[in-house]
């Protein structure tokens, strides 16, 4: 093939090109022909194509996603925002946390071992561009039925990957979630968090400046897997049989990230660094353009330098490869040397491939051959920024009409505790062991709280127990009913777990999840989360610092439900102080914090027992969330609290077997004045958590709650002592006393084998 340079697309301006193929429009072409005034050479089209691609360049999303700036609450502890690799937060005594979550969606359903392996991957490599040391990973997942052949073939491959991956790098699975619904069946969602930690002064950022400077490409080898990888795979609609372009999924090595955390860590510690990079979505066309447009705004690239592993890959395909394991770093002459001698140490490849310019143009050589010369900032921020059309949903009235209160309720005290029975087995509640299991949530020895968990809990400093929480939620059904109200939804509930531990909510990060931005109707959903979101971190007080759009989650012309996953970061002075979810010392009081209100639509319950979705969601109210928040870090913090667990998924019938589960412990338990039992138990309604107060602080916690007019109900106490006729406690139960007398025993090695068998019965 004759190598297409810039001097002959300026000779030959007719040739045809495969613009459609490469996904993109026929005015977007024309407008690259316009940036360059000439058509583009083939390389230049390659980079042009995946920098321009959806999943790249975000241009149906920029116009809504501008929100979380405009709408940005002060704060004082943001100290890297929205638009670098990760945000970074001040969490006190000099250190830095730096968080993010992004998609791998469309390569997990592909390949899905290696698709989540190389989620895990690529979220760690922003983690380390920043300049921290990573600490721990998250995986919120979605999946199609669970009984579907289907997901019987990517979720167990999705799992390993996860777990293979996160386990060899040494890095703890503190938390996420496993969601089942229809909606996923052709779009599984595989979301990757990874968080890390530095002090102030070794944060980095990615930019290329200093004119001179060299431009290193350091780690694994460029091969041919991940061609338009994330690029291209996740910026079209999946047609009924899969994907109608099927580049291939990126192959992880965790042995080489490994080698490459502790080489960047080193080289960035030793101050060697002006600017780095990792190499993710758009591989090298990505690198070097981002690079260039944050910096002097010029570079020169001698592509044949690059090392492959793989001979016969054009300069186009080098250019998209994205091969995971691989950095860019921009490194003064004067610290070349010592830089590779530090990637000698750790076997760890290393070439000088660039260098900065003042030229304002970024050019690349093959051979001695120029083939690409473009303004940077065109190719990586410049790109395409479409108001797309929106509608809301033609069917959401009669959606929104059909109320879950029309849905026939438990009539007889032994059909409430059938009920608590079937929705406590059901696959979204049921015990996500099987899953959590294959991964190592305690390696490195600083994993206060993990899975099962409200969140997970990091101890970031080892000398004053300082450490951050994270929890990431969304309940997509929610979302289907109401876009807003189901954003903040996911906000509130995020928040509330993170508060529920102990820690103080800080910060946010988000991944949303969503069907073609070409569908109008889509775009009114997208648009109307973004501004719930935007609105909720506003009025909460917690910036967004970054996050992921995640695009085409589509089968034919069947959308998943509308699923913005958001992520909370909280901080502790003492990871010591946390409140655990677990009851354990018989006499101390339980109590319900919050309104309880008839909201069952698009609860569990009504899931799981009618197969129903309809209605509108939970009221939200966010002032309500703060000052339980406040209560619940004011508890924890004065050792008003012995454990804790947030009302979200079943209602407080889940949030008490899980207590008492997480125990072996049981408990006494009634209902509160005025309250239906069936609303009781089921309701989904937002601000509410169950808490245990020790019988010295009782009189303590309750003043501080009517202080804050917070309500708080006492519903039962801990009683492991409970057992048959003559006294002797010959199982842990619960017993729930009803308004008319009769009450309801669960025996907690019942509710064990009904909340554990689900998944490993369906998984193997």
């Amino acid at each position: 093939m004759t190598l297409d340079t810039v001097a002959a697309a300026q000779a030959s301006p007719d040739t045809a090109q495969p613009f459609a193929e490469l996904g993109l429009k026929a005015d977007e072409y024309q407008r690259i022909r316009e940036i360059l005034g000439r058509r583009p050479t083939s390389s230049e089209l390659a980079m042009y194509s995946v920098m321009w691609s959806e999943h790249c360049s975000y241009k149906s999303s920029k116009v809504h996603l501008r929100q979380f700036g405009e709408k940005a609450p002060p704060s004082d502890a943001l100290l890297v925002g929205i638009g670098e690799n990760a945000g970074v937060v001040d969490i006190g005594e000099g250190w830095a946390v730096t968080f993010k979550v992004e998609s791998h969606n469309h390569p997990s359903y592909v390949e899905p071992y290696q698709g989540a392996a190389t989620g895990v991957g690529g979220i760690v490599r922003d983690i380390i561009s920043m300049g921290a040391r990573p600490l721990a990973v998250m995986d919120p997942l979605r999946f199609g039925a669970p009984d579907h052949p289907d997901t019987k073939r990517v979720l167990p491959g999705v799992v390993a990957g996860i777990g293979g991956y996160g386990n060899c790098l040494g890095l703890p699975n503190i938390g996420g979630e496993v969601v089942f619904d229809d909606c996923y069946q052709g779009n599984p969602l595989v979301n990757a968090l990874c968080v890390g930690a530095m002090k102030h002064e070794d944060i980095h950022l990615a930019s290329a400046k200093g004119v001179g400077n060299k431009v290193i490409l350091y780690g694994a080898r460029t091969g041919g897997d991940g061609i338009g990888g994330v690029s291209v795979l996740a910026s079209e609609t999946f047609d009924e049989t899969g994907p109608a372009k099927r580049p291939s999924v990126q192959v992880g090595d965790p042995f080489m990230e490994k080698l490459l955390i502790e080489c960047t860590l080193e080289v960035l510690g030793a101050g060697l660094v002006e600017g780095i990079q990792d190499l993710g979505g758009a591989g090298i066309s990505c690198a070097t353009s981002e690079l260039a447009s944050n910096g002097d705004g010029g570079m020169h690239v001698w592509l044949d330098r690059v090392p492959l592993r793989d001979a016969t890959l054009s300069p186009e395909e080098i250019l998209m490869s994205e091969s995971q394991e691989r950095m860019c770093a921009v490194v003064t002459p004067a610290h070349v040397d010592d830089f590779l001698r530090i990637c000698r140490k750790w076997d760890v490849e290393a070439v000088v491939i660039g260098e900065v310019t003042d030229t304002g143009s970024l050019t690349i050589d093959w051979h001695g051959e120029q083939i690409v010369a473009v303004p940077p900032r065109t190719v990586a921020h410049e790109g395409p920024v479409y108001e797309r059309p929106s509608a809301r949903p033609a069917g959401l009235d009669d959606l929104q009409a059909n109320d879950a209160s029309r849905l026939p309720r438990p009539a007889t005290p032994d059909d409430l505790a059938r009920t608590v029975r079937d929705v406590v087995a059901a696959p979204n509640v049921a015990d996500k062991a099987w899953i959590t299991d294959q991964y190592d949530r305690y390696v490195r020895g600083n994993t206060v709280l993990a899975q099962p968990e409200d969140s997970g809990m990091i101890r970031v400093d080892e000398r004053t127990g300082r450490g951050v929480a994270i929890a990431t939620d969304c309940n997509s059904r929610f979302a289907r009913l109401d876009p807003y109200a189901g954003a903040q939804l996911a906000f509130a509930e995020a928040y509330r777990n993170v508060a529920t531990t102990g820690a103080v909510p800080l910060a946010v990060t988000n991944c949303l999840n969503f069907g073609s931005p070409e569908d109008p109707e889509v775009m009114w959903q997208f648009a109307e989360a973004v501004r719930g979101l935007a609105d909720a971190c506003q009025q909460a007080g917690t910036p967004v610092t970054g996050g992921n759009v995640s695009f085409y989650n589509s089968t034919g012309d069947v959308a998943i439900h509308p699923t913005p996953v958001v992520g909370v970061l909280g901080v502790i002075e003492d990871v010591a102080a946390r409140t655990p979810q677990a009851w354990h010392t018989d006499g101390e009081a339980i109590y319900l914090l919050g309104d309880t209100h008839d909201e069952l639509s698009g609860s569990e319950w009504a899931h799981v027992i009618h197969g129903h979705l309809g209605g509108r969601p939970p009221r939200v109210d966010l002032h309500r969330e703060r000052v339980l928040a406040e209560v619940l870090v004011a508890g924890s913090r004065d050792g008003m609290l012995s454990a804790a667990h947030d009302v979200s998924d079943g209602g407080v019938a889940v949030a008490l077997v899980e207590m008492a589960l997480r125990a072996d412990v049981g408990a006494r338990l009634w209902v509160p004045d005025g309250l239906d039992p069936f609303v009781f138990l089921f309701s989904e309604s937002a601000g509410r958590a169950v808490v245990v107060v020790p019988r010295s602080e009782e009189q303590r916690f309750t003043a501080m709650c009517a202080a804050r007019a917070l309500p708080a109900q006492r519903i039962g106490v801990v009683d492991s002592g409970l057992g048959d006729d003559a006294g002797r406690p010959s199982q842990q139960v619960l017993v729930l006393a009803l308004p008319g007398g009769e009450q309801i025993t669960w025996p907690l090695a019942d509710l064990r084998e009904a909340h554990g068998r689900t998944l490993p019965g369906l998984f193997g």
